[in-house]
């Protein structure tokens, strides 16, 4: 019992600490609710406990290296890509960018549905559902060390201009930007995605990176910390393929997925809006 009652805390104790670093202000960016960090990261608002054990996760400061040093090559390259962005901030590119920060669900749950040209929601598809807010928690809690440890500065905090949650500002000014957690999270959803529906790879993949780049667009991250972001995202996917119950959801999530292929379920997003403000090159 009391092993128990020690494993509960623990949870609790890190679902916070992610809580902080991934949905501070995700409900500004939906006016639909307005919950404080811990209840974003509530089961109504779309977390759930993980597959992987605390031990089990992939240990981010032996995969990652240190950011790139101001200075550097790869440094002066961060800069030039958050530069590039500026020029799509009053454009729908930079809307998509906003809706992207929204992790919260059931709104995530749409991120790739039109790339799946299919639903993804509790109602049509629950296992998917459920597998992927178990995934959120997997994959954001994964990173959580290195983004301690280097707490690297966010490129608003240099640059000084203007990011797409700016009443997250006084918050993100003390979270470590490297590497990006959405990213992270976006790349691993997309990964199994793929497993789940080959055919749609490439628009999954796509769909994914330009995920990563909305990070970019809103001036939260860095590029290299989007690049690392998903290097964590196929570890966290590959420590998953080990977890008898994530295989299972998964087995359950393709014939969920075929079912409702069969009866000719529409995306949940306005695909064509999607794609006109995709279709806008960030840098």
């Amino acid at each position: 019992m009391m092993k128990e009652k020690a494993k509960t805390v623990l949870y609790t104790i890190l679902i916070s600490l992610l809580a902080l670093s991934l949905f501070c202000g995700d409900a500004a960016a939906n006016s639909s609710a307005n919950p404080s960090p811990d209840a974003a990261f509530s089961e109504k608002n779309g977390a759930l406990p993980g597959y992987l054990a605390r031990p089990d996760y992939p240990d981010s400061l032996k995969l990652l290296p240190p950011p790139p040093a101001p200075g550097s090559a790869a440094f002066a390259l961060d800069e030039d890509v958050a530069r590039r962005t500026f020029a799509v901030r009053e454009t729908a590119r930079f809307a998509q960018a906003l809706s992207d920060y929204t992790m919260t669900f059931p709104h995530a749950a749409g991120t790739f549905s039109c790339a799946l040209n299919a639903p993804i929601t509790e109602q049509d598809t629950p296992r998917l559902y459920k597998l992927l807010r178990r995934m959120l928690t997997d994959a954001g809690l994964t990173i959580h060390a290195a983004k301690k440890l280097y707490q690297r500065q966010r490129p608003f905090v240099l640059n000084k201009e203007p990011i797409c949650a700016p009443e997250t500002r006084a918050h993100l000014e003390k979270d470590g930007s490297y590497p990006s957690g959405h990213t992270t999270v976006g790349w691993a959803w997309a990964l199994i995605l793929t497993e789940i529906s080959p055919d749609q790879a490439d628009a999954i993949l796509s769909r994914a990176r330009s995920f990563g780049e909305s990070r970019n667009v809103c001036n939260h991250h860095w590029f290299s910390d989007v690049e690392w972001g998903r290097t964590m995202g196929a570890v966290v996917v590959a420590r998953l393929h080990a977890n008898p119950e994530f295989q299972a959801d998964l087995a359950a999530s393709k014939l969920e997925l075929a079912a409702v292929r069969k009866q000719n379920l529409r995306p949940t997003r306005n695909c064509s809006k999607e794609a006109t403000a995709l279709a806008i090159k960030a840098y």
